[in-house]
Parts: C-alpha cells; sequence; structure tokens
C-alpha cells in the first residue's frame, strides 16, 4: 500500500516537530532555510516579541527545515503541519513562483496558507564578483559566469536561470549550499562568482560588498528584482524594465512576487477562523511595536509590514498568471525538460 505524502512527511519531521505538537503553550515557527541568513534572523526577532501578542503569550520556538530552497518546509506544513495554530511557516518569498514552476514537485498550494503578515519585503539583486572583469548584461550574454544557488526553489536559482532565459545570459548555476551563509561564502571564496541575494541581506551581511567601498567594490550589482525599484538603488534596472515580450515581462513580474511576500508567517490550511483572527491581529500588534522595531533595527533588519489579507489578495492574483507566460516562462528555467 502506497503511503500518503502527508504520511510520509509526517515521519520524515517527526524528530523535529513532533516534540512540540501537544504542548499548548507553545508556538512553533518553522523555517525552510538555516539559521544564518535573513529567514533565520527574522524568525528569531519574531520569537522573542510575539509572546507579549499572540493569543494566550506563548513560548515561541524556532525550528529549521532546510532543503531545496524552502520546499521541503513547506510541503510539510501544507500536508503534515498540526492545524491547532500551535505552528506556523515563514513561507519562502519564492512560493508562488515555485508553485506555478515545478508544480508537480511543490505538494501545496500557496493560495490556500493563510497570511498573518509579513515583517518587510526585499528586491533579489543579482549581482557578479567585479574581478570577473563583467559589468554589463551584454558582456554576460556572450560569457559564462558560475553562480551560486541553495536549490531550485530558492531566488539563488530561479533568477539567474530566469534571466538566462528572458536575456540570453550564461550563468553556470551551482545548486546544493545550505544557506545563504554558505552561498555568499562560496563566492567570497572564489569557489562560485556571483549569486542573488536580497538587497536586505546584502546589506546587513555583506554591506562592504557593495556600500562604503568606492569604485573598487568586491561585487557588481546586475539587475533587481521587484514591482518597484529599492529606494538605495534608483539606477539598477528591474529585470521586468530588461524584459522585451509581454509574456517575458509577465515571467519577470511573476519573480517579483517574492519582493512582496518577503520574511512573513502563514498558518496551514485547516486553521480555525477565530485562530486566524485572533494571530493577524498579534502579528500586527508585535511588527509595530516600539519594542519589536527597536530591536528589529539594531539587528539591521527593516520593518515594512503588510497584513495578511492583503498578502493573501497578491497571492490569488499572482496564481492568475496566463498558461501561456507560465509555459514560456517554465521553458527558461528549465529548458531540457
Amino acid at each position: 500500500m502506497k503511503r500518503t505524502i502527508s504520511t510520509m512527511l509526517a515521519a520524515a519531521s517527526m524528530l523535529t516537530l513532533g516534540t512540540f505538537s501537544a504542548n499548548a503553550d507553545r508556538l512553533t515557527i518553522l523555517v525552510g532555510y538555516g539559521a544564518g541568513g535573513t529567514y533565520g534572523q527574522t524568525s528569531l526577532l519574531l520569537a522573542r516579541h510575539l509572546k507579549e501578542f499572540a493569543p494566550g503569550n506563548p513560548t515561541v520556538v524556532v525550528q529549521h527545515m532546510p532543503g531545496a530552497g524552502g520546499s521541503k518546509a513547506t510541503n510539510y506544513a501544507y500536508n503534515a503541519m498540526p492545524k491547532n495554530g500551535a505552528f506556523v511557516l515563514m513561507p519562502p518569498e519564492m512560493i508562488v513562483v515555485s508553485q506555478l514552476l515545478r508544480p508537480k514537485k511543490m505538494k501545496f498550494k500557496a493560495n490556500k496558507f493563510t497570511w498573518l503578515g509579513r515583517v518587510f519585503g526585499a528586491n533579489q539583486v543579482m549581482s557578479i564578483r567585479s574581478d570577473t572583469g563583467f559589468k554589463t548584461i551584454a558582456e554576460l550574454q556572450k560569457n559564462e559566469v558560475i553562480v551560486a544557488s541553495t536549490g531550485k526553489g530558492s531566488p539563488t536559482f530561479l533568477v539567474p536561470t530566469m534571466m538566462n532565459g528572458i536575456l540570453g545570459t550564461k550563468f553556470k548555476i551551482v545548486a546544493g549550499y545550505k544557506g545563504s551563509k554558505r552561498t555568499s561564502m562560496s563566492v567570497e571564496q572564489g569557489e562560485t562568482k556571483g549569486m542573488s541575494n536580497s538587497w536586505v541581506s546584502w546589506k546587513k551581511n555583506r554591506r562592504d560588498w557593495f556600500l562604503d567601498c568606492g569604485a573598487k567594490c568586491f561585487m557588481v550589482k546586475l539587475t533587481q528584482v521587484g514591482y518597484v525599484k529599492e529606494p538605495d538603488l534608483p539606477n539598477l534596472p528591474l529585470l521586468t524594465d530588461l524584459a522585451q515580450s509581454a509574456d517575458d515581462k509577465a515571467a519577470a513580474a511573476m519573480l517579483s512576487t517574492a519582493a512582496v511576500i518577503g520574511r512573513g508567517l502563514a498558518y496551514p490550511p485547516g486553521v480555525s477562523s477565530s485562530k486566524i483572527k485572533a494571530m493577524r491581529k498579534g502579528f500586527w500588534n508585535t511588527v509595530n511595536s516600539t519594542t519589536f522595531r527597536t530591536d528589529a533595527k539594531s539587528k539591521r533588519l527593516p520593518v515594512t509590514p503588510i497584513k495578511g489579507a492583503e498578502i493573501q489578495k497578491i497571492v490569488n492574483n499572482a496564481l492568475k498568471m496566463s498558461p501561456a507566460a507560465v509555459k514560456k516562462a517554465r521553458k527558461h528555467v528549465f529548458p531540457n525538460k
């Protein structure tokens, strides 16, 4: 007899999450990445402050389940996470993109999650080492550059592959690095020559690569992915502006949903409406509290919150992308399939 996806995921994750399922005084935040990046840092920030505002004032803990660019944890959350309101997911920013481009691998429906809200969003910025000698998209259409990735569900994979399809660049992606910290370390050590990362992460963790370095910066910025430009990157083009055809612009816009989803929390399907209402209120009060914002500032994490209901609408609309545009985008990312 075949085991269901729910059963398999639950069994595989029992040691990680099962010990908390019976504790009504505990809220667990599941994160699909390692502890070193902005997902881990933001989840810890929330864990320190949610207790004051979440219903029941629970102890808040963070659990990590890295793998497949956050998709491993998302699959688990959708199919096997307890629905008692004591478990929340910090969804990967590419959750919508992954569902549209890899529907057979993604065992979830992004619009079936219930968003509680986000702490902040940020554009992805694709960058390469300046010592490659390349500074423009035109040069990268003629020359191969090896870039690092955590996995096929992450922006570190999806941004460069989509650029290859839309713009004709020749990025060669090496996947499998565990978290953004190890990925950027591979760039620092010369193992790879570039990667995509959120602008918030770049500024927070690798500021000296981009800022305060004059004309001799370690990295060259190529493009940013989002609906609007980052305020401090007014001259860096958006991928949507560089795309030529309507379908390619739609594909770039699909990638841009990541900037809106950002770092936040969502409930799996099946949580009661009363718990959703209470947690949405608790989340919103948390991210707008003085103590939270002061703590975030001390950690150099931005706070640009959006309410869960608003994110829900954006996710639902993004999933209505035309089948023709999805097919072309899928071909860009997975040209051999």
